[in-house]
């Protein structure tokens, strides 16, 4: 992550060292996630919001995928409208277009070494103009 601007989290950090590896590093912007405790939900909020480079972004952490959101999470896509929809929790990496609400959907999958997952995933990216650009899945081992 040397080389990024931004590190964006959507949300299960499991414990706050991994807020504070990150940080000083660059600008991170993150949710909580169902796991996390009271320290990382005192410090990242449900749902994040913002424009970046002319790109509107939503993030939360249990948000499905198109054509399967997860409960009220359409309803705040048609009234936010963002250009990037992120959400995390299934710990499967997907990148896919919803046509209907005319955004792009990121589930990351799972950095970190707990969970169920088989390899450990995240999505690198630019934004250009309001596009996304250089979009690259990185995927690693378990170990």
């Amino acid at each position: 992550m040397q080389d990024c601007d931004e590190v964006w989290h959507a949300g299960d950090w499991g414990t706050i060292a991994v807020s504070q590896a990150i940080a000083p590093n660059v600008t991170l912007r993150g949710v909580y996630g169902n796991i996390d405790g009271l320290d990382i939900r005192n410090l990242y909020p449900k749902e994040l919001i913002f424009s970046l480079e002319g790109m509107k972004v939503y993030m939360t952490h249990i948000g499905g995928y198109p054509g399967r959101y997860a409960e009220g999470v359409k309803q705040r896509l048609i009234a936010e409208k963002p250009d990037l929809f992120i959400c995390g929790h299934s710990h499967i990496c997907k990148i896919m277009k919803d046509k209907n609400l005319g955004l792009t959907h990121f589930n990351p999958g799972a950095i970190g070494v707990h969970g169920f997952h088989q390899k450990r995933t995240m999505i690198k990216f630019g934004i250009e103009n309001g596009k996304l650009c250089d979009v690259q899945i990185l995927e690693y081992e378990r170990n």
